[in-house]
């Protein structure tokens, strides 16, 4: 298996317009190897340099695959230092009562917005929000993430973002940019390690503010991934008219599905289009031999789709690379492996 030190002295090949290589730009970040898999991130300065470094990208990946040993690669431009305010980070107070006479909070630049719930935590939901806004991405489509799992927002860890947001010259919150996709989240406000301890008017307050206090700009679609269960959050962008559709996941088995159906009533109830469930964790692949086990049953979800009248769009497998793309802040759906092709069919048939 090709070593750390071969992946750069490759990549040392790589020129750059500048006369630079790719490995001493500074650009290169993240290299990692697992079990012949390799990935790094290449970090331009900026998103317009990152626009015009696709072909490099490409090089880069064609370089390492042919490297001994490698099977995979997965190479991700981003700009994560290209969100960072000329001025000083905007003072804001996330979560502060709702204003009663602010009705209107969908983002005007915005065509889709679609929610991706679940009845119950723990089934996966943020992963599948952070890989399916990725694959859109990937797509071709303008993509923005919303974390508005207030009580545990994970999606700075998942797409390796750190910096906190920027402010555009007319005091609106400017969201970073990772992996092709704009994101925002109150885990960029506060202390990873920090408790968010709110009553439902807070709840409210925080979504007005990342709906209508955030520039947004022009997107395609918006992802928005829920808080667990059917409580404020979903009630309030319910009640708005926020919604275009709402993706239900869950695990397959009977515990994960009562708590489903209690989702997909809620959002039946408040007249959102329920487009379609993901079944996460719906069987296990041995990597040494290659049996198949469905440790959480098999098949709720579809039959639970068949009952609803609407698509399984998804079923995905427990999958080590998924774990560690997320815990990297890289998501799987980056690459090119079988989880990403799930990803980019999931996202063309929401397309």
């Amino acid at each position: 298996m090709a070593t750390e030190e071969q992946i750069i002295q490759t990549l040392e090949r790589l020129q750059l317009p500048d006369g630079k290589s790719l490995a001493g730009s500074g650009m290169l970040r993240a290299l990692t190897i697992e079990r012949a898999q390799v990935r790094f991130v290449i970090e331009a300065p900026s998103p317009e340099v990152a626009a015009q470094m696709e072909s490099i990208r490409a090089a880069a990946v064609q370089l390492v695959q042919e490297l001994p040993g490698v099977e995979s690669v997965s190479a991700v431009l981003t700009a994560h230092g290209a969100a960072a305010p000329a001025k000083a980070p905007p003072k804001l107070s996330i979560g502060g009562h709702p204003d009663p006479k602010r009705r209107d909070i969908r983002p005007k630049g915005v065509a889709r917005v679609i929610a991706v719930g679940s009845g119950k935590g723990g089934v996966g939901k943020s992963t599948v929000s952070v890989n399916l806004a990725v694959a859109l991405a990937k797509a071709g489509q303008r993509v923005g993430l919303l974390d508005a799992d207030f009580y545990g927002p994970s999606q700075p860890r998942m797409l390796g973002v750190s910096a906190r947001p920027g402010q555009s010259p007319e005091g609106k919150i400017v969201p970073p940019q990772a992996h092709g996709i704009k994101m925002m989240s109150l885990g960029l406000m506060v202390d990873e390690a920090q408790a968010v301890v709110w009553r439902g008017p807070m709840l409210m307050g925080a979504v007005q503010q990342m709906l209508g206090d955030v520039a947004w700009g022009d997107l395609d679609v918006l992802i928005i991934d829920l808080p667990p269960g059917t409580g404020d959050v979903q009630l309030t962008l319910g009640q708005q008219k926020v919604l275009d559709g709402a993706v239900i996941v869950s695990t397959p088995q009977d515990v994960a599905l009562i708590d489903a159906r209690k989702a997909i009533d809620m959002f039946q109830k408040m007249k959102v289009p329920v487009l379609g469930m993901v079944e996460n964790m719906s069987l296990y692949i041995c990597p040494e031999c290659g049996h198949e086990a469905h440790l959480f049953g098999h098949g709720g979800v579809g039959r639970e789709a068949q009952k609803l009248g609407a698509p399984l769009l998804a079923q995905l497998p427990i999958d080590l690379d998924t774990r560690l793309g997320g815990d990297a802040g890289t998501p799987v759906a980056t690459g090119e492996s079988a989880a990403a092709g799930i990803y980019a069919d999931l996202a063309q048939k929401l397309i």
